[in-house]
């Protein structure tokens, strides 16, 4: 069966209800899985990651391909070794291997949905 999470009712924050949100890296920045083993999707994981104002991503090169959408702010993205503003509305394909961070340019969040594939389950 089907998994809706609903947004949570501040419009300025990119939340959800039920959806745990986690610390992504060491400058406060973090992370929800939105859609993932937990909903029963096998395939790929949505995941969506605010970086504070004038804060930044972690510096990564991973094996698989993402697909990113931003929803909130404004931004420089590294990618190779090019750097592009990118804003609410812009989409990003990252190929595997290929370098890549945000770093958020303004005094607000700055917030993206990231596809990828799905993360093995760790043992039990």
């Amino acid at each position: 069966m089907g998994v809706i999470h609903r947004r949570a009712s501040d419009e300025k924050k990119w939340l959800w209800d039920d959806v745990g949100v986690y610390r992504y890296n060491s400058n406060d920045a973090t992370k929800q899985v939105l859609i993932g083993h937990a909903e029963g999707a096998h395939n790929f994981e949505i995941r969506c990651f605010t970086i504070p104002p004038r804060g930044f991503s972690s510096l990564d090169s991973h094996a698989h391909d993402h697909g990113v959408m931003i929803m909130q702010g404004r931004a420089r993205v590294m990618l190779g070794d090019q750097f592009q503003e990118v804003e609410a509305g812009d989409v990003i394909y990252i190929p595997p291997f290929e370098r890549h961070q945000f770093e958020n340019l303004t005094d607000e969040p700055f917030s993206f949905l990231c596809v990828i594939p799905p993360k093995p389950i760790a043992p039990t």
